[in-house]
């Protein structure tokens, strides 16, 4: 047992940039094992415009380019791009960059499968809003490694199935550092190891248009099944990591999330999620101040979750969200378990409109046939089966600068009030994600002076009374910063 436990150690994640509190710099580490070509590479030369494209183009499925130390570009307008074949390989030497001078709107694009991206500087390209540069048509099984995507418009990198992005950096772009969105079915088996995600939507989307939803250092939508971890977050101007809408069989752990304006991790409307030994460090001060400054005492969260939780019918490696093994240090907030009574499928307050529950045939959440079992229930995406355990939360308001609604967590829920035909009016949902839904926070150490808000946004308790009845959270945990335990 011994030396298999040791095999396992030695082979994890071996491109992993770790220091001494986890993950570390990626960016401005630029690969040398692409220093010469490799024998049968096209080789590419830098400023001859569109060379790059051209050989693309003139060369068989599975061809190996390698790109010369210098700046290749691909053409003097918006629609110069390359388009790779199934099973194409570019190499970036040291130094070599594909710049789209604010001209070009992608760099690769179509939907090649299997291509292989290792070394490069893609920077400068004017994607459009939710598209993006690298992989712009989202091409199934594509790897990105040791390369930096940076300083472009729209998305740095789209996503496809089976799509691997290791060791690289995504940093500086307008909208989002990655946008994994896939038409159809949606995205599977989608693994980001060892990244360093920073700096991204420097458009400031949600101030641009309010409500969209449309930023962060990596938005999700409708993946099913994600392994992340390893990766540096950090520094992203709204939220770190954004699971929106049918998510499902999520992995997050051994990650560092450090400085992001807002969450740092927000699942929404999604399913399943394994989140365990990540650290958690000075995220939502920029959201947390601004939400005090107007005086809105929601409780905005370092983890945020919306309309999520575990659901056995949905096929995944748990049927829960887990949260377990992590440490929390000097955030805003903690986490904030929340649903909206309006919101289920077909309702008009469901922003991701024209998406149902995994749970339920879109016909069958109407008026006249909600409120009926089974579709009562199986309409709503709930926040559920959540269980929060074996965590560290470490708070001192006096290092971040806080004098009102911060150290708080939460699980809450509003008075349930539209459309006129919902079944969920009243406190309906508010009793069912307090009391009903099976979310259970326990053997936690806490230091610094956290509240507890509860059921509804005019409930804030201390620990004693979060651990008192009726609600009865956080058995056996600490709140001296002590170990937790019975």
């Amino acid at each position: 047992m011994v030396a298999a436990c040791s095999l396992l150690i030695a082979v994890v994640s071996p491109g992993l940039a770790r220091g001494a509190d986890g993950p570390g710099p990626v960016c401005g580490h630029q690969p040398t094992e692409y220093e010469a070509p490799p024998p049968g590479a096209v080789i590419v030369d830098p400023g001859v415009d569109s060379d790059l494209s051209a050989k693309t183009a003139a060369n068989p499925a599975g061809t190996t380019f390698w790109l010369k130390p210098g700046t290749h570009t691909l053409g003097g307008d918006e629609y110069g791009q390359v388009a790779p074949k199934d099973g194409d390989v570019y190499l970036g030497a040291p130094g070599a960059v594909v710049d789209g001078r604010g001209v070009n709107r992608a760099a690769f694009t179509q939907q090649a499968s299997k291509v292989e991206l290792h070394g490069l500087t893609i920077r400068g390209f004017a994607a459009l809003q939710d598209q993006g540069v690298v992989n712009h048509d989202s091409g199934n099984g594509w790897l990105i490694e040791n390369t930096t995507i940076e300083d472009n418009a729209g998305a740095g990198l789209m996503a496809g199935a089976g799509q691997v992005v290791r060791h690289s950096c995504l940093r500086d772009n307008g909208q989002y550092g990655l946008n994994a969105y896939q038409a159809g079915d949606g995205i599977t088996g989608l693994v980001l190891e060892g990244n360093e995600i920073t700096g991204n939507n420097t458009g400031d989307w949600e101030t641009k248009v309010p409500g969209c939803g449309c930023s962060g250092g990596a938005k999700f939508w409708a993946v099913n099944g994600a392994d992340i971890r390893g990766n540096w977050v950090h520094g992203n101007h709204g939220a770190g990591l954004w699971a929106d809408t049918n998510n499902n069989d999520f992995l997050v752990e051994d990650n560092l999330f450090e400085a992001n304006d807002a969450e740092a991790l927000f699942y929404e409307i999604s399913y399943n999620l394994v989140l365990r030994g990540n650290t958690f460090r000075g995220n939502t001060l920029v959201q947390g101040r601004a939400f005090a400054a107007r005086g809105d005492n929601f409780p905005v969260a370092t983890v945020y979750l919306s309309e999520s939780g575990g659901e056995p019918r949905v096929p995944a490696r748990t049927s829960a969200v887990d949260i377990t093994g992590n440490t929390f240090e000097d955030n805003w907030a903690g986490i904030t378990l929340w649903e909206n009574a309006d919101r289920f499928c077909n309702s008009p307050a469901n922003t991701s409109s024209g998406y149902c529950t995994k749970t339920a045939p879109k016909s069958s959440c109407a008026a006249g046939k909600i409120e009926k079992s089974p579709v009562y229930d199986d309409c709503r995406w709930k926040t559920q089966r959540v269980e929060i355990h074996g965590n560290t939360f470490r708070f001192d308001a006096g290092r971040i600068g806080c004098t009102s609604l911060c150290g708080r967590m939460a699980l809450l829920s509003n008075y349930g009030t539209f459309p006129d035909w919902s079944p969920y009016k009243g406190t309906v949902v508010e009793d069912a994600i307090t009391f009903h839904q099976g979310n259970r926070w326990h053997d936690n150490s806490y230091a610094g002076p956290w509240a507890f808000v509860v059921h509804d946004t005019s409930k804030t308790v201390d620990a004693a009374g979060w651990q008192a009845k009726p609600y009865s959270q956080d058995e056996c945990s600490s709140f001296t910063g002590g170990t937790a335990g019975c």
